[in-house]
This record gives C-alpha cells, sequence and structure tokens, in this order.
C-alpha cells in the first residue's frame, strides 16, 4: 500500500497541493485500492472541513479504522479528496501531541542529534503533524502486515514523521521527496547569489547564518534515513546534493492534461475571461479596452517578489513600454495573493451598472481589490514608480491581489478559467525548482516565457529541440537565459519576445497554441508516473 503524506493534503497552499492533486488520479488507477492520502486536520470542532474534503468510509481501510483506530488515541476524520480520482483521505488531529512534545523530541535526539530546540515559526506544528501521520502508517502498516507499505513524505514539513517511522516501523519502505530545500529557498529569499557560489556552500553552516537550522537538520536527516531521496529536477537535484549531502533521483512534475484548448467549450471560456478581463481594465483605467483587439498578459504565483520574478516582469514591461508604438492596448495582470482588504465597491458598482458613464480613472488604477498596506505594498510601489498605471499608456498593469479561487467578490472566476484567456505569460523566476505555472500556462495554450533557473524550463528547452517541437516556427516555451548576474540582458530578452509574440499574425497565434497544448501532454501524469513507479522498484 502507497501511504502519502503532505501539509498541503486537502490544504491548498502552494505547488505542492498541484503535484499531488494531480498526480492522484494516475496514481488511483495504477495502484487501485492502496492509496492514502494523510493530511493535517485543521478545522476545529464546529468548523467546517475544507472544501475539497468528502467525509465518508474507506472500505479498503474499513477494518483498521474500526478495531485498530480507536486504540491510537488520535482523533481522524474519513473520507476522500474531491479531485480527480477521489482518493482515499485521512486528516489527522495533530494538536494532542502537544502534550507529548518534549518526550517525542527527546526521543529523535537521541536517535538522531536532532536539535529541535532551534526550531521556531511552523517548525512545532508542522513536526507534530508529520509525527501524527507517520503513527498512522506505522498502524496501518503493521495491520497489512503480509503487505508491503511505501510511505511517501513531503518537504521538510513532514520529514520528522519520516525519522520518526524509521524508528518504529523500519520494515516500512520510505521516499523522501524534497520540493525545494530550506537552505536553497533562504539563500535566494535573502538576495544571496545561489547558483554562482554553489558549489562552494556549506548547507549546515548556510543554515546557521540564515536562521533555518532546525528546518535544515531534519530535512538533511530524513533525506539520509529515507529508503530513496527524490527531489523534482535536475536544477534542484544539483542544489540538493550539495546543501545535504546526499544525490538524490529525480522525479519531474506533471500535470493531469484534459481537453485541448481550442474545443469549442475552451474556447467559450477563453472569450468569457477575455470579456471580464476587458471589463476590469476598461473601468479601472476609465478607458474602453477591447478584448478583441488587447494583447493580454499575466504572471502568477506566490508573493515571492525575486525568486517569482515579480521584479524583472515589472521591469520588463517598463522596458517593452518605453519603445512600444503599436495601437493595440498591452495589460499585464499580476496574479499574485497579498495582504487584500476585499473587493473595491467603486469597481464592483461600475462591473454592475455597465451603462454607467465613466470620464475618468479609478483611484490606484492598478489594484482590482484593496490592500492593508497600499501606499507600502512593494509590487504598487513598482508599479506607480515606472509609470505602468498611466490611463494613456498603450501598456498598463492590473495588480489582482487575492487568491482566485472563484469566491474573490470581484472576478469570481477560477485561477485556470482566467488563465485561459489570456495571450501570453511571463515567469522570470529566479528560484523555480519545477515551475507548475508555466506548464498551466502550455496546458491551456497560452505560449509562456520562463527561465533557465526553473526545473520547467530546463525540461522544455530539451523537450523542443525534438520533433514536432523542433521544426515549429514560435516555439510555445521560450526559455531566457537568466544568471546571477545577467539581469538588463534578461529584462531585454523579455522586452523582446513581448514584442514578438505581438507580431504573430491570428494563424501563428492559432499554431502556437496548439503547439503548447501538445508540449503540455508531453509533461502529462501518464507519462511521468513512470519516475515514480522505478523509485519504487529501488526499493525492492
Amino acid at each position: 500500500m502507497i501511504l502519502e503524506t503532505s501539509w498541503e493534503v486537502c490544504n491548498k497552499m502552494g505547488g505542492i497541493y498541484t503535484v499531488l492533486s494531480s498526480r492522484a488520479d494516475v496514481m488511483t488507477q495504477r495502484h487501485p485500492n492502496q492509496v492514502c492520502f494523510i493530511g493535517p486536520l485543521l478545522a476545529d470542532e464546529g468548523v467546517a472541513l475544507p472544501l475539497d474534503f468528502i467525509p465518508g468510509d474507506i472500505p479498503e481501510l474499513h477494518g483498521w479504522l474500526k478495531d485498530v483506530l480507536p486504540s491510537l488515541g488520535l482523533s481522524v476524520r474519513t473520507g476522500h479528496w474531491g479531485i480527480a480520482g477521489e482518493p482515499p483521505v485521512l486528516l489527522v488531529d495533530f494538536k494532542p501531541l502537544w502534550q507529548e512534545k518534549g518526550a517525542l523530541y527527546f526521543e529523535l535526539w537521541k536517535a538522531y542529534a536532532l536539535e529541535s530546540d532551534k526550531g521556531y515559526g511552523d517548525y512545532d506544528e508542522s513536526s507534530l503533524f508529520a509525527i501524527a501521520a507517520a503513527r498512522l502508517m506505522e498502524s496501518i502498516a503493521a495491520w497489512r502486515s503480509e503487505e508491503r507499505t511505501i510511505a511517501i513524505f513531503n518537504e521538510w514539513q513532514t520529514a520528522m514523521g519520516l525519522l520518526y517511522l524509521r524508528q518504529h516501523a523500519p520494515q516500512v519502505h520510505t521516499l523522501f521527496i524534497t520540493h525545494a530545500t530550506t537552505v536553497g529557498r533562504s539563500i535566494a529569499g535573502n538576495d544571496k547569489e545561489l547558483y554562482t557560489y554553489m558549489d562552494a556552500y556549506d548547507g549546515d553552516q548556510m543554515a546557521r547564518e540564515l536562521g533555518v537550522e532546525a528546518k535544515h537538520q531534519v530535512e538533511k536527516l530524513a533525506a539520509h534515513e529515507a529508503t530513496v531521496f527524490a527531489t523534482v529536477s535536475k536544477l534542484t537535484a544539483r542544489e540538493a546534493k550539495q546543501l545535504l549531502g546526499r544525490e538524490p533521483v529525480v522525479l519531474p512534475n506533471g500535470f493531469h492534461v484534459g481537453t485541448s484548448p481550442l474545443t469549442a467549450p475552451m474556447l467559450s471560456k477563453r472569450k468569457k475571461a477575455r470579456q471580464l478581463l476587458g471589463e476590469v481594465a476598461s473601468r479601472l483605467y476609465g478607458k474602453t479596452i477591447d478584448p478583441k483587439q488587447a494583447f493580454f498578459i499575466s504572471l502568477g504565483g506566490r508573493y515571492e517578489y525575486r525568486n517569482k520574478g515579480i521584479d524583472l516582469f515589472i521591469e520588463s514591461l517598463h522596458h517593452f513600454a518605453e519603445s512600444y508604438q503599436g495601437e493595440r492596448d498591452v495589460v499585464a495582470f499580476l496574479l499574485v495573493p497579498a495582504w487584500q482588504a476585499g473587493p473595491r465597491a467603486d469597481l464592483q458598482y461600475l462591473l454592475s451598472h455597465p451603462q454607467e458613464v465613466q470620464e475618468t480613472p479609478l483611484q490606484y488604477p492598478m489594484l482590482s481589490h484593496w490592500l492593508y498596506n497600499t501606499e507600502h505594498d512593494r509590487a504598487v510601489c513598482h508599479i506607480r514608480h515606472r509609470g505602468l498605471d498611466q490611463a494613456d499608456s498603450r501598456v498598463k498593469v492590473i495588480f489582482v491581489p487575492c487568491y482566485l479561487n472563484g469566491l474573490d467578490g470581484l472576478l469570481d472566476l477560477s485561477y485556470y478559467d482566467l488563465l485561459v484567456g489570456m495571450d501570453l505569460t511571463i515567469y522570470p523566476s529566479y528560484y523555480e525548482p519545477w515551475g507548475y505555472t508555466p506548464l498551466e500556462s502550455i496546458r491551456y495554450g497560452v505560449p509562456t516565457i520562463t527561465t533557465t533557473l526553473a526545473g520547467f524550463g530546463l525540461w522544455a528547452d530539451e523537450e523542443q529541440t525534438t520533433k514536432p517541437f523542433a521544426s515549429a516556427p514560435h516555439r510555445p516555451v521560450h526559455v531566457v537565459e537568466r544568471t546571477d548576474t545577467n539581469i538588463p540582458e534578461t529584462i531585454e530578452t523579455i522586452s523582446s519576445l513581448i514584442a514578438r509574440q505581438l507580431s504573430l499574425s491570428p494563424d501563428e497565434q492559432k499554431e502556437q497554441r496548439k503547439k503548447a497544448y501538445e508540449l503540455a501532454r508531453c509533461a502529462d501524469w501518464k507519462l511521468f508516473y513512470r519516475h515514480y513507479e522505478a523509485a519504487y522498484e529501488q526499493m525492492n
């Protein structure tokens, strides 16, 4: 049986949620009645459970749930994950383990010299959840004693669970996946040069310098104790080997690739998205922006200014705007959740009253939702500084600082339902172990720009040298060379690529969109899951 745990099971926070939720369908098909995910129960008594959690029984674990679970002293909600494949899920309440924290940490200190006293922030919460998940795994493995059990742990948040399981159930095979190393992310997030000095960095020393000792230590221990240690790209494999001291296998992130974006239903979604984007832009800037003629660009992801390349996104648009002489409106949407205070009432009113005459732009026309810290928000300040909030300019930026789940009170469309309306996406990331956002983009037929510092970018660059992509006149994925020191060149290249995309004819755009979807299909989990199966074989 395959038991997989992550802080993001039924808890949508970042890219790992996408990894697991998109992979689950293939997993349940390849291993019928042999897969179960374990996530944190974060809802208190009387509080609604996650929207993507479907309460119910798990037939393949019915005997364990009835006869064994009550003796563990852990409260567990059973059901299924409301995603493709609907895999079984156990949501475990780890709060009772706070009373055992001292004893649990002492046990792992004796076994591994793990200095949990240096942990802070989310260290304790993550670690106690991980141990709770490991206890469930230990119990299920013992109950199914005649069958092989594989336990998968994702990221440092679950690393302590792997160590606990190694002590209490060493017969269980373990797979530890680091999606980004703690130290690597910290180096990049602190504006240090990660890649220039990669081969000289000492992971332990940098962890002390950056104040992430406990997280790094538990991550490093899990990497060494796991039966198989893995990461998501060749780029991060180099990082993991240097900073954690063990060379991982590479398990690239796939995606659940559905129907072609050129089908009638998808084209209808695209039309709807573009109409809404045009209406929002028109009302914010007090100027009619025709969605049939406008050129829509977006960047989506977490609010990591340098790591996700938000700084280069704005700078590239500024560089492009300085020389742009065209007649088409270019509207760039920054789809990044921030400290938002709710949808703008003035914009809501105008959108609901299409006949209302408007003669001037709204205050802060670059914002769809209010922020608690508008005057000090980094993106707002950057956009204003570069003059990308001017109504009389053909190039404008709109910051959408909310989580796009279809319930934001203004756009009320999901991220994917907006993404399909774009003409181009730009993800000039500095630190991107894989990079789901450009993969999601091409799945919806939207050409994208990414960098050589993204795992997906390196994969796409290599894949596009093969048939039928090598002969395509316009690549669906533009991979820009990015280093620690070539920022001006990167900005100039991205600016020129925007101009190139604008110059394509409708027929050329259609062919490029078709190639984008075909490339995305090469990264379907139906193809990529073989890497996991190979990892399982290594455990024999």
